[in-house]
């Protein structure tokens, strides 16, 4: 059986014994412990970098969620804004002091303002080359001097980009050099014409 560890003093010491041992604590962490602190200073730091990745990822598909939300309202309104367009073409014949006009003029740069602050811009503008990616070609037109080979003839119906993205791919006509004709020659018999 372990005795209990009790305090003695010098006068508790039998005679001649000498004095006490003083015992002092350990001064350093056993090997086992210090690990432990090891482990749980990096568990705390993989923790730490694990939550601010998850706040960075949460932060960007919030930010697609919302950009995905405002595309489909600019999709939404594009038409509205378009049949703007077609009616202000209609009454542009009008003499620049009408209200009707002015008050056209207004609306328009209201809604150029509002799709520059969305950022939204047209894709395609006749002149420009025809690119593929950005619009669809309904039709072709012979090649001219403003128009050459490849280019946009005509805009039918615009397109615009959101955000670096496609919102609405325009629909054009392509100029087009008309190809040559093909020259085919007469296949000589081989028999000589028998």
């Amino acid at each position: 059986m372990v005795e209990p560890s009790v305090d003695r003093t010098e006068k508790d010491a039998p005679a001649g014994a000498g004095p006490a041992p003083v015992v002092e604590p350990p001064t350093t962490v056993p090997p086992s412990e210090e690990r432990v602190g090891e482990d749980w200073a990096t568990r705390y730091k993989y923790l730490l970098a694990d939550f601010e990745n998850f706040r960075r990822r949460a932060g960007r598909e919030r930010e697609a969620l919302t950009r995905q939300a405002r595309a489909g309202l600019l999709r939404e309104l594009l038409p509205i804004y378009e049949a703007f367009r077609a009616a202000q073409e209609a009454l542009g014949r009008l003499p620049a002091g009408d209200p009707i006009r002015q008050g056209l003029e207004l609306l328009d740069r209201e809604w150029t303002m509002f799709f520059k602050h969305e950022g939204v811009e047209p894709v395609a503008t006749a002149g420009r080359p025809f690119r593929s990616e950005e619009a669809e070609a309904v039709g072709e037109r012979p090649a001219d001097d403003p128009h050459p080979d490849g280019t946009v003839a005509e805009v039918v119906q615009q397109g615009y980009r959101f955000f670096g993205g496609l919102l609405r791919p325009a629909k054009v006509i392509v100029a087009r050099a008309p190809s040559p004709p093909s020259v085919s020659e007469p296949v000589a018999s081989e028999n000589g014409g028998d």
